[in-house]
């Protein structure tokens, strides 16, 4: 690689003394990257070859070539950095679809894909623009997230990003499509390995997450904060090799179930797999594909595989070895990245091979090492045992709402430390980049032997997309509109006002949903049982309680949401978290232990029990003398939830009007007295225009 193309592969800091300076800086590093994408696509020699699919379950190439360019067209647009359009038939065409597919989610469309000349010229015009861009807008130093300086980051750490993917299809491109060249070169050497070896690594509580500080550009995954106990572990000194892995399929072990998880079967049904992707078996002689050509497999680099197979893989290193052996997690990892001291872009040279800083291809899995083990970055990406999630604090850039979100599915599975292609962002200790587990990229794997649930290194917290949860999550823990307060703080604030406790030891937040009024009461009380009748909304309160963190979307027009995230932190409730005991139950139906308590707290609930009276005549036996019942209530009397012949009120008795509260009265006032009577504002959010305003009655009762 040349040295002017190898300054492109290092991401820029944010900080500098001089804004034109780092103007400049911008415009190189815009340039070079551009300069070095287009190189990599030189080496497909025949424009066909840009519309063929080497990888299934990916676009063609062209889609890609068109792509990165498209890019920065659509986020200066969507940021209001330009007023009009280069394209707009390309700027449709080239912005979605980048995500790989499951094999049961082929895209079988048919594409009128332009001709590679018509690309090149769209790419000219677009690095015109981007060029005059750059040279114009405002530029303060140190760059921050809301600057434009950083959408032209992202557009370059995009088009990083692209290189990397886009030379994982060309790898899969027929040979006679495909030449070398001199910027492409791969590493001449190979051999036989030595023997893989587990040393041993102390464990530590470890933070992970990059500070809004920092001083280089981050993909939104990256910031927030999140700390993992990880035990005494034993890590492979090596990478696994193409000959370790070799007696792993001599051993016919993609024949054998026992190793394989349910994903990995399916996956094995559907591609008739007996060895890795770039491998090949022809006239005797195991063969590996490179970039632009095949070798005699070269043993001594790593292998690369899918996770499903590096998985596969461990299971059957674990039979071998009786122990538990296993990939390592992104906590592990992070673990044996702290040998290395430096970091891109400060490193002298880089300490793997990385940044394509040495070949154009992997090498050797003993040439880079660092505290005892090699390969801690670069040569190929290792796989892990984590699902991709964001840390606490997370939250999406608003001109790139779904570059992480997508892959907070549970599907997505973490990679670490970067490949010899990656550049820029890739590189840095910081990154998190995820792929679906059945994917390919230059990824092999690192095992490890630890008795610790990788699970418990985990943080899985993916959205929750139902809308009517996400409407009721929103409604508790979301923001306030047209002035209205918060309705489970007020409420819960209204009450305690008007009534005077001797004994604040339990409360009963009875019909709780999501649980923000039970946060709330637990700031007062020594214990609070919270009970609702609805699964799943039990469940979103117990998972903020478990997990600190809950995520959702809320819709804002037709099919576009936004992004939300609350924690038990910034609420202010992570000291009371664990006075509250949340269960799902019937309001007409408690459990014989639930009783003693000094408050029950009934928000929104009655008119939507199927039988009120009840509760309401047997809800005495439940509290202490001087206790307080308190019922909030719109009177939304609906016969789906509750039966004309049942209801409290909002009808005729003898040919009068009966209010609830008059139902409330007749009911409630054997055993207790009416203290105070309030209405309670509230608004929910549908969408970000509109909503529901409403008022809710309550009462305060005092046990006689």
């Amino acid at each position: 690689m040349e040295n002017q193309q190898r300054k492109a592969t290092r991401t820029l800091w944010l900080t500098g003394e001089s804004a034109e300076r780092k103007r400049q800086e911008l415009k190189d590093a815009f340039n070079q990257t551009w300069h070095l994408y287009e190189s990599l696509f030189e080496v497909i020699n025949n424009d066909a070859a840009f519309y063929s699919k080497p990888e299934p379950l990916r676009h063609p190439l062209i889609f890609y070539y068109g792509h990165t360019a498209v890019f920065y067209i659509n986020k200066l647009k969507l940021g209001k950095y330009i007023d009009q359009r280069i394209d707009e038939h390309f700027e449709s065409m080239f912005a979605i679809g980048v995500d790989e597919m499951s094999w049961d989610d082929l895209d079988d469309n048919h594409y009128d894909w332009p001709s590679v000349a018509a690309v090149n010229h769209y790419r000219d015009q677009v690095s015109a623009l981007v060029n005059a861009f750059i040279e114009t807008m405002p530029l303060e130093l140190p760059i921050t997230a809301a600057d434009p300086a950083w959408v032209i980051l992202m557009g370059i750490e995009h088009e990083r990003i692209h290189l990397e993917t886009s030379s994982v299809i060309i790898r899969q491109l027929p040979l006679c499509d495909v030449s070398p060249h001199p910027n492409w070169q791969p590493c001449p050497d190979s051999g036989t390995p030595a023997d893989n070896q587990l040393l041993s690594v102390s464990g530590e509580t470890i933070t992970l997450g990059k500070p809004e500080s920092a001083p280089t550009y981050g993909w939104d995954n990256e910031y927030g904060e999140q700390c993992f106990q990880v035990d005494n572990f034993k890590a492979a000194k090596y990478l696994v090799s193409n000959q370790e892995y070799l007696a792993f399929v001599k051993a016919d072990g993609y024949r054998q179930p026992r190793y394989w998880n349910d994903e990995g079967k399916a996956w094995l049904a559907y591609t008739q797999a007996t060895m890795p992707r770039f491998w090949r078996f022809r006239d005797g002689d195991w063969l590996q594909r490179n970039l632009t050509e095949e070798i005699l497999l070269p043993l001594n680099w790593p292998v690369e595989v899918n996770q499903l197979e590096a998985k596969a893989f461990c299971n059957w290193k674990a039979e071998q070895k009786q122990a538990n052996i296993r990939l390592l997690t992104e906590a592990e990892w992070y673990v044996l990245r702290q040998s290395i001291e430096e970091d891109s872009p400060a490193w002298h040279e880089p300490p793997g091979n990385i940044e394509l800083a040495y070949y154009a291809s992997s090498c050797p899995v003993d040439r880079f090492e660092h505290g005892g083990f090699c390969d801690i970055v670069g040569n190929v990406w290792q796989w892990t045992e984590t699902c991709i999630d964001g840390f606490q604090g997370f939250s999406v850039h608003p001109l790139y709402d779904d570059f992480s979100t997508p892959t907070f599915d549970g599907k997505h599975n973490l990679i670490k430390g970067g490949s010899w292609i990656s550049t820029g962002n890739e590189s840095i200790q910081s990154s998190r980049y995820a792929f679906r587990r059945h994917f390919y990229q230059h990824a092999g794997f690192r095992y490890v032997e630890s008795n610790q649930n990788p699970d418990s290194m985990t943080s899985l917290n993916i959205y929750e997309t139902d809308e009517l949860i996400s409407q009721y999550l929103e409604f508790h823990y979301g923001d306030e509109y047209f002035s209205v307060p918060n309705f489970c703080i007020n409420g819960v604030k209204q009450c305690l006002h008007e009534i005077q406790l001797n004994h604040q030891g339990k409360a009963l937040d009875i019909g709780c949903s999501v649980g923000r009024a039970s946060f709330e009461l637990a700031r007062h009380f020594a214990q609070v049982d919270a009970i609702d009748f609805s699964a799943r909304f039990i469940q979103q309160a117990y998972s903020l309680t478990e997990q600190g963190e809950k995520r959702y979307t809320i819709r804002t027009e037709g099919d576009l949401v936004e992004f939300k995230s609350i924690t038990l932190d910034e609420l202010g409730y992570s000291s009371v978290a664990d006075r509250i005991n949340f269960v799902q139950g019937d309001a007409c139906n408690l459990k014989p232990q639930f009783s003693g308590y000094d408050l029950v707290y009934a928000s929104n609930l009655i008119d939507r029990l199927n039988d009120p009276k009840q509760f309401l005549s047997t809800i005495h036996q439940r509290i202490n003398h001087g206790g307080y019942l308190v019922v909030t209530s719109p009177y939304t009397w609906l016969e789906e939830y509750t039966d004309k012949a049942k209801w409290l009120g909002g009808i005729k008795v003898n040919g009068e009007n009966f209010t609830t509260l008059d139902g409330l009265t007749e009911t409630l006032i054997p055993h207790f007295e009416l203290v105070a009577v309030k209405e309670i504002p509230f608004a929910i959010r549908e969408t970000k225009r509109k909503f529901q305003h409403s008022l809710s009655e309550m009462t305060i009762w005092r046990k006689r």
